[in-house]
Protein backbone atom coordinates (compact mmCIF):
# COMPACT_ATOMS: atom_id res chain seq x y z
CA UNK A 1 0.00 0.00 0.00
CA UNK A 2 2.72 2.53 0.99
CA UNK A 3 5.78 3.04 -1.18
CA UNK A 4 9.12 4.40 -0.05
CA UNK A 5 8.98 7.02 -2.83
CA UNK A 6 5.67 8.27 -1.49
CA UNK A 7 7.08 8.72 2.02
CA UNK A 8 10.08 10.58 0.61
CA UNK A 9 7.76 12.81 -1.41
CA UNK A 10 5.60 13.60 1.64
CA UNK A 11 8.55 14.52 3.86
CA UNK A 12 10.38 16.24 1.00
CA UNK A 13 7.41 18.43 0.11
CA UNK A 14 6.97 19.44 3.75
CA UNK A 15 10.64 20.39 4.11
CA UNK A 16 10.76 22.22 0.78
CA UNK A 17 7.59 24.20 1.57
CA UNK A 18 8.94 25.17 5.00
CA UNK A 19 12.28 26.22 3.48
CA UNK A 20 10.57 28.30 0.80
CA UNK A 21 8.43 29.97 3.48
CA UNK A 22 11.61 30.86 5.40
CA UNK A 23 13.08 32.40 2.23
CA UNK A 24 9.84 34.32 1.68
CA UNK A 25 10.11 35.66 5.26
CA UNK A 26 13.48 37.22 4.44
CA UNK A 27 12.11 38.70 1.21
CA UNK A 28 9.01 40.03 2.99
CA UNK A 29 11.20 41.63 5.68
CA UNK A 30 13.37 43.18 2.96
CA UNK A 31 10.33 44.68 1.22
CA UNK A 32 8.76 46.02 4.43
CA UNK A 33 11.90 47.26 6.24
CA UNK A 34 14.16 48.01 3.24
CA UNK A 35 17.01 46.02 4.81
CA UNK A 36 18.07 42.39 4.79
CA UNK A 37 18.10 40.30 7.96
CA UNK A 38 19.49 36.79 7.56
CA UNK A 39 18.64 35.95 11.20
CA UNK A 40 15.06 35.49 10.02
CA UNK A 41 16.13 32.23 8.33
CA UNK A 42 16.49 30.63 11.75
CA UNK A 43 13.69 32.25 13.75
CA UNK A 44 10.07 31.42 14.42
CA UNK A 45 7.23 33.85 13.76
CA UNK A 46 6.80 36.21 10.86
CA UNK A 47 5.18 36.20 7.42
CA UNK A 48 4.46 33.54 6.17
CA UNK A 49 4.39 30.76 8.74
CA UNK A 50 6.87 28.07 7.74
CA UNK A 51 5.28 25.65 10.22
CA UNK A 52 1.93 26.07 8.44
CA UNK A 53 3.57 25.72 5.03
CA UNK A 54 5.28 22.51 6.07
CA UNK A 55 2.34 20.76 7.72
CA UNK A 56 -0.11 21.73 4.98
CA UNK A 57 2.32 20.58 2.26
CA UNK A 58 2.67 17.31 4.16
CA UNK A 59 -1.12 16.93 4.47
CA UNK A 60 -1.84 17.81 0.86
CA UNK A 61 0.82 15.41 -0.44
CA UNK A 62 -0.71 12.62 1.66
CA UNK A 63 -4.08 13.57 0.14
CA UNK A 64 -2.69 13.54 -3.42
CA UNK A 65 -1.20 10.08 -2.88
CA UNK A 66 -3.79 8.39 -0.67
CA UNK A 67 -6.93 10.29 -1.64
CA UNK A 68 -8.62 13.24 -0.02
CA UNK A 69 -11.18 10.89 1.52
CA UNK A 70 -8.56 8.65 3.17
CA UNK A 71 -7.84 8.15 6.85
CA UNK A 72 -4.12 9.05 6.45
CA UNK A 73 -5.15 12.40 4.91
CA UNK A 74 -7.60 13.05 7.76
CA UNK A 75 -4.88 12.32 10.33
CA UNK A 76 -2.35 14.54 8.55
CA UNK A 77 -4.86 17.37 8.23
CA UNK A 78 -5.81 17.08 11.90
CA UNK A 79 -2.12 17.32 12.79
CA UNK A 80 -1.79 20.41 10.56
CA UNK A 81 -4.73 22.12 12.26
CA UNK A 82 -3.20 21.53 15.71
CA UNK A 83 0.14 22.99 14.60
CA UNK A 84 -1.51 26.03 12.98
CA UNK A 85 -3.77 26.63 15.97
CA UNK A 86 -0.74 26.48 18.25
CA UNK A 87 1.17 28.96 16.05
CA UNK A 88 -1.65 31.52 16.00
CA UNK A 89 -2.87 30.93 19.53
CA UNK A 90 -0.57 29.68 22.22
CA UNK A 91 2.79 30.70 20.72
CA UNK A 92 1.44 34.13 19.74
CA UNK A 93 0.16 34.67 23.30
CA UNK A 94 3.53 33.62 24.70
CA UNK A 95 5.18 36.23 22.46
CA UNK A 96 2.85 38.93 23.76
CA UNK A 97 3.63 37.93 27.35
CA UNK A 98 7.36 38.07 26.58
CA UNK A 99 6.98 41.59 25.13
CA UNK A 100 5.13 42.73 28.26
CA UNK A 101 7.74 41.17 30.53
CA UNK A 102 10.54 42.88 28.58
CA UNK A 103 8.83 46.28 29.05
CA UNK A 104 8.30 45.63 32.76
CA UNK A 105 11.96 44.65 33.21
CA UNK A 106 13.14 47.75 31.31
CA UNK A 107 11.04 50.01 33.51
CA UNK A 108 11.93 48.23 36.74
CA UNK A 109 15.66 48.30 35.98
CA UNK A 110 15.72 51.70 34.25
CA UNK A 111 18.39 52.91 36.67
CA UNK A 112 20.60 49.85 35.95
CA UNK A 113 19.73 48.23 32.57
CA UNK A 114 22.44 45.57 32.81
CA UNK A 115 20.68 44.08 35.86
CA UNK A 116 17.56 43.35 33.78
CA UNK A 117 19.28 40.42 32.11
CA UNK A 118 18.69 39.02 28.68
CA UNK A 119 15.51 40.01 26.85
CA UNK A 120 12.91 37.33 26.21
CA UNK A 121 12.23 36.39 22.60
CA UNK A 122 9.03 38.14 21.52
CA UNK A 123 8.47 36.87 17.98
CA UNK A 124 7.25 33.35 18.73
CA UNK A 125 3.89 32.92 17.06
CA UNK A 126 1.92 34.18 14.11
CA UNK A 127 -1.08 36.29 13.29
CA UNK A 128 -3.94 34.43 11.62
CA UNK A 129 -2.94 36.04 8.30
CA UNK A 130 0.63 34.73 8.62
CA UNK A 131 -0.71 31.23 9.34
CA UNK A 132 -3.12 31.45 6.39
CA UNK A 133 -0.36 32.63 4.02
CA UNK A 134 1.87 29.79 5.20
CA UNK A 135 -0.93 27.35 4.42
CA UNK A 136 -1.27 28.87 0.92
CA UNK A 137 2.48 28.43 0.38
CA UNK A 138 2.19 24.80 1.48
CA UNK A 139 -0.70 24.10 -0.88
CA UNK A 140 0.99 25.76 -3.85
CA UNK A 141 4.39 24.13 -3.31
CA UNK A 142 2.97 20.65 -2.75
CA UNK A 143 0.78 20.99 -5.86
CA UNK A 144 3.65 22.17 -8.04
CA UNK A 145 6.00 19.42 -6.89
CA UNK A 146 3.43 16.63 -7.05
CA UNK A 147 1.63 17.48 -10.29
CA UNK A 148 4.18 19.52 -12.28
CA UNK A 149 7.59 18.18 -11.31
CA UNK A 150 7.04 14.53 -10.29
CA UNK A 151 4.32 13.62 -12.82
Amino acid sequence: MYQIGTAVEVIGNALIAAAIAQILKVLYFLIIHKKINFKIFTTTGGMPSSHSAGVIALSMTVGYNEGMNSIPFAIALGYAFVVMYDAAGIRRSAGKIAATMNRVMEEFYAHRPSAAGEKLKELLGHTPLEVFMGAVVGIVISYIIHFCILQ
